[in-house]
């Protein structure tokens, strides 16, 4: 796992570990032994530790996290390198994440790629760094700079790592030589630079910028343990000495591996890995070539799906009936791009560039030369079997055709063409150039090479793709659909909207249902309903009252001056008793525990039920699709996790509870909750589908 060549005095290292060079106890022994072979080898002056492939490290292996961990700990091989009498420089080729960034730091220099990354990401997943990061990084590059950075989470190229004193240099040919003279010159200097001994970083005007920044971030997320805990580590800086910090470091750290928010987003981490991999898709399934694309439809959901292949370089025509329509959505792309270039968030040059690979069209006729079509058009099956049966005349032969729609039968879209296996839907979410979540749905007679396409169509656009099957609203929709039946129960029988919203977003969302529906519009719903035959009768009246939701000012809330956040309604209100006495339904009055049961727990249950059905192939694939798609809160792991953490037992025994009260069969425990209750059993054990 270390390949170790001595050459001219200097010892190349070089992990091997794919795919990623994970430092798992393998790859952690194999190195702690090539550094003390290297270190005890008389001929050797210095040392680089380099990487195969395209990943320097990217992180500790964090399966191990919770379990008995074998030792060297990552810790012990890094005050290896520390205390290394030989300098020990790291050729930085690509990735230097988590464990791999402290890896580089606790060497004595770094040489960079033109391509490499570097990053703190632990506060993503619930911990904070654990491997001297706290203590090396602000040592470093000064501490405010180091806890925004480690805060974010986010990775900082080569360029911006030379420019805050991450790496020493950034080469754009081979590493290994450069790391090599770099090593050899320290050798020749004598006094070899330690992070440890930067302290010269640590004076009062820096610490007043940090604990001003600390405060801010504590404030922001008081229950965020590992915000507290990455603050009073980084301050340990201040306090202590370098090895004392580094003991408070692990001390911060401990505790935090088991805290529920971290297994949470650990799950959350490994789900979303593995939603790329589609049992029963092979690796090896042939690609279709992608080069050009057109979309269908110039609203903000077409305009927003062809500004994901602008933005990734692709050249994409965006189509519709008339020239007035075309013109309106290609002003509100333009404007988009502008006020990103304004905003700082890309030059000028690249606004150019993105607007000029958008070109506008009137027609169908114009999709014909397109490597795939995506329908953007009104979510009615009347359209869009008429625009695809359009698209089987017109696309060319190998054009993937594939649906927006978010809650219609993708199979019934396909019959109408003469090429089924080319059809699938790819639905996004909106506004689409910024949600991450794709919903990739495989219909019966899609292709495996179509399938296979459109997933890595979907890395490619920087989008995170979840593969499901057919079935109305799919995983997120349908299951949303509970939740919004739930919550029009919970106003029947006595909640009141401000009530269930205040449940829903101290449980973690940022907006709760009610406050949704009047941003996205009552008529949206409505409409919906209508189309599907559905009936909420609190809502459904609020929308033939001409209250559409913050658009008209009166929802379930009113925006008075057009304000954002809503005001309750007596309106509403004696609106809601009414309709509950009409219904025959007693009111009472709900704790926000009971409401978020009364939400959540339909959900699960019709979680189940996609799982039984086979729409999606794991718990996490729908974890994954409610935390990115639905802002399910991530330190809950997503609906099926956090059933998990209830107690399926409790859930189904009170979806009996609900179902009896109710007079609502639907909300009996489905059959796979009900068979994981009695054998005391959990989501998380399941196999993929």
């Amino acid at each position: 796992m270390v390949r170790n060549e001595v050459d001219g005095g200097v010892a190349v290292l070089t992990l091997s570990n794919p795919p990623v060079n994970a430092l798992g106890a393998d790859l952690r022994a194999a190195l702690d032994r090539a550094l003390a072979e290297a270190i005890a080898d008389a001929t050797v002056r210095a040392i680089v530790i380099a990487a195969e492939g395209k990943v320097f490290v990217a992180g500790a292996d964090i399966s191990e996290f919770g379990k008995v961990r074998r030792r060297p700990l990552l810790p012990e091989v890094l005050a290896r390198i520390d205390a290394s009498p030989k300098p020990v420089v790291a050729a930085i080729g690509g990735a230097a994440l988590g464990g791999g960034l402290e890896l580089a730091l606790a060497c004595h220099a770094r040489i960079a790629g033109r391509h490499a990354k570097l990053g703190l990401p632990e506060i993503k997943i619930g911990i904070i760094p654990g491997a001297g990061g706290t203590q090396r990084l602000p040592r470093l590059i000064g501490p405010e700079t180091a806890f925004a950075m480690m805060l974010s989470g986010e990775p900082v190229g080569a360029d911006r790592g030379a420019e805050l004193g991450i790496v020493d240099a950034v080469v754009l040919g081979d590493l290994v030589p450069a790391a090599r003279v770099r090593a050899l010159e320290l050798a020749d200097a004598g006094r070899l630079p330690r992070a440890g001994d930067r302290d010269d970083r640590l004076d009062p005007e820096a610490r007043a910028a940090f604990e001003a920044r600390a405060a801010d971030a504590v404030t922001r997320e008081p229950d965020a343990p590992n915000v507290r805990a990455l603050a009073e580590a980084v301050r340990a800086c201040f306090d202590r000495p370098f090895a004392e910090g580094l003991a408070a470091e692990q001390a911060a750290f401990a505790p935090l591996v088991d805290d529920p928010r971290a297994r949470a987003l650990r799950h959350a981490f490994f789900a979303e890995r593995e939603a790329a991999r589609v049992p029963g898709l092979s690796k090896d399934t042939p690609r279709r070539p992608i080069e050009t694309a057109a979309v269908i439809g110039a609203g903000t959901m077409g305009g927003g799906i062809a500004m994901c292949f602008a933005n990734a370089g692709i050249p994409v025509t965006v189509i519709e009936t008339e020239e007035a329509p075309l013109q309106r959505g290609l002003e509100r792309v333009r404007g988009l791009y502008a006020g990103s270039a304004k905003r700082g968030s890309i030059t000028e040059a690249e606004r150019d560039a993105r607007i000029g690979r958008i070109t506008g069209a009137v027609g169908l006729e114009n999709a014909g030369s397109a490597d795939i079509v995506i329908e953007a058009a009104f979510e009615e099956m009347g359209v869009k079997r008429a625009i695809f049966s359009e698209l089987d005349r017109i696309a060319k032969h190998g054009a993937i055709l594939a649906t927006n729609t978010s809650y219609l039968d993708v199979d019934a879209i396909a019959a109408v063409t003469g090429r089924p296996q080319d059809v699938l839907g790819m639905h996004f979410f909106s506004p689409a150039n910024v949600m991450r979540l794709v919903e990739v749905v495989r219909a019966e007679k899609t292709a495996p090479e179509v399938l296979a396409t459109a997933l890595d169509l979907g890395k490619r656009l920087k989008k995170l793709p979840v593969a499901v099957g057919v079935c109305f609203g799919f995983v997120g929709n349908r299951i949303l659909e509970r939740r919004s039946r739930a919550a029009e129960r919970l106003l029947l029988e006595g909640a009141l909207p401000h009530e269930v919203d205040a449940a829903v977003t101290a449980f973690g969302f940022r907006m709760g249902p009610f406050a949704m529906s009047d941003l996205a519009g009552l008529d949206i719903g409505w409409r919906s309903r209508k189309d599907f035959g559905g009936r909420a009768p609190v809502a459904d009246a609020l929308a033939e009252m001409g209250r559409f939701g913050q658009k008209t000012g009166r929802g379930f809330f009113v925006y008075p001056d057009g304000a954002r956040a809503g005001q309750r309604d007596p309106e509403v209100e004696a609106l809601i008793a009414r309709t509950a006495a009409e219904h025959g339904i007693a009111q009472r009055s709900f704790t926000p525990e009971e409401i978020v049961a009364r939400l959540m727990y339909p959900m699960v249950n019709e979680g189940a039920r996609i799982l039984s059905e086979k729409i999606a192939s794991r718990p996490g694939d729908i974890d994954t699709i409610w935390i990115n798609g639905y802002n399910w809160p991530a330190w809950r792991g997503g609906p099926m996790h956090w059933a998990d953490t209830v107690g399926l037992k409790t859930v189904a025994a009170d979806l009996e509870r609900f179902a009896r009260e109710t007079g609502d069969d639907s909300q009996e425990p489905a059959p796979l909750l009900k068979k994981l209750a009695e054998e005391g059993g959990s989501f998380g054990a399941l196999k993929a589908a």
